[in-house]
């Protein structure tokens, strides 16, 4: 394994990418993207299709090149050392395509000849990414046999068998039913968490990011519009909590829009949706305001990436 001093697992300064069709002028997919990604965070890209996500991972992980600026890899330049960076690295994608008729462990060693594995050494590591992600029963079926969920699995397993400082995920539970989702993002939790590596991870599911990801960089249109942690996020944009009151009676909403710190109102009868700035102290007085009517029942909602999302893509 090449050794390097790098903080970064990632430096990358004013990368664009453009691509152009047979009959089309160019379209500029990604515009002047800049960020650093710390090693051992994970580290999430959120952005609806079509956003760049995708092309960006295939620059970072040398798939691609971009056409104007410079990249480091955990401390490697992007161009010059890409067979390092190579030793280094792996990726799990979105429908992942392995060989079909291969079984689960023929796939394993398949790509761990490809890594530069051979003997003893290959044959301990497919064993041990086979137990790591609980393959044993589906050991011998072909890929074409395996559900959607396993097939995730495996592309995981392969993924490690180089032991990568840097794993690149894209959009690792598309498709995946909700358990299974699940089941994949606390998988992903446990290899950073027992191997102490960096993550790129691409997504347009709001659970999956504000579960994983130490920071967030929100894509729209190959810009990036916003980059913190999902937190600050949220409350850099000044979202607010949600107070919603069920009630038996009047209320005078126009009175609550007045209160400091009430952000919107919006009411049916018998329920009212209040937004509120979370620093200002103004939920005592919004109560008050409900002493003609009868109050059921008070929850408090915070806000959560699909706000941003929303907020965001606007």
């Amino acid at each position: 394994m090449v050794e390097t001093m790098a903080k970064q697992a990632v430096q990358a300064n004013g990368i664009c990418k453009s691509y152009k069709g047979f009959f089309t002028k160019a379209t500029m997919v990604l515009k002047n993207i800049s960020l650093e990604i710390d090693e051992g965070e994970i580290f999430g890209l959120l952005g609806p299709n079509g956003s760049g996500k995708t092309t960006l991972i295939s620059i970072f992980s040398t798939l691609i090149y971009p056409e104007l600026g410079s990249l480091r890899i955990l401390g490697l330049d992007g161009q010059k050392d890409r067979d390092q960076i190579r030793k280094l690295i792996n990726i799990s994608t979105a429908k992942p395509n392995f060989p079909w008729s291969l079984t689960v462990k023929e796939n394993l060693r398949h790509y761990g000849m490809l890594y530069g594995l051979y003997g003893s050494g290959l044959a301990r590591i497919v064993s041990d990414q086979i137990d790591a992600f609980e393959l044993n029963d589906f050991q011998d079926m072909k890929f074409e046999d395996l559900s959607t969920g396993l097939k995730q699995r495996l592309s995981l397993a392969k993924a490690m068998l180089n032991s990568p400082r840097l794993l690149f995920l894209d959009e690792p539970t598309t498709g995946l039913d909700p358990d299974i989702s699940l089941k994949t993002r606390l998988l992903i939790q446990r290899i950073h968490k027992e191997q102490n590596i960096s993550v790129l991870l691409s997504t347009h599911y709001m659970p999956e990011a504000e579960m994983l990801c130490d920071r967030i960089a929100f894509l729209r249109k190959g810009e990036i519009v916003a980059l913190d942690t999902p937190q600050n996020l949220k409350n850099h944009l000044g979202l607010g909590e949600k107070v919603i009151v069920q009630f038996l009676g009047q209320v005078d909403t126009a009175e609550i829009e007045k209160v400091p710190g009430v952000l919107s109102v919006s009411s049916v009868p018998g329920k009212a949706e209040i937004t509120i700035d979370r620093n200002a102290d103004s939920l005592d007085r919004i109560v008050k305001l409900f002493a003609r009517a009868k109050i059921l029942d008070i929850s408090i909602k915070e806000p959560d990436l699909e706000d941003v999302f929303i907020e965001l893509a606007r």
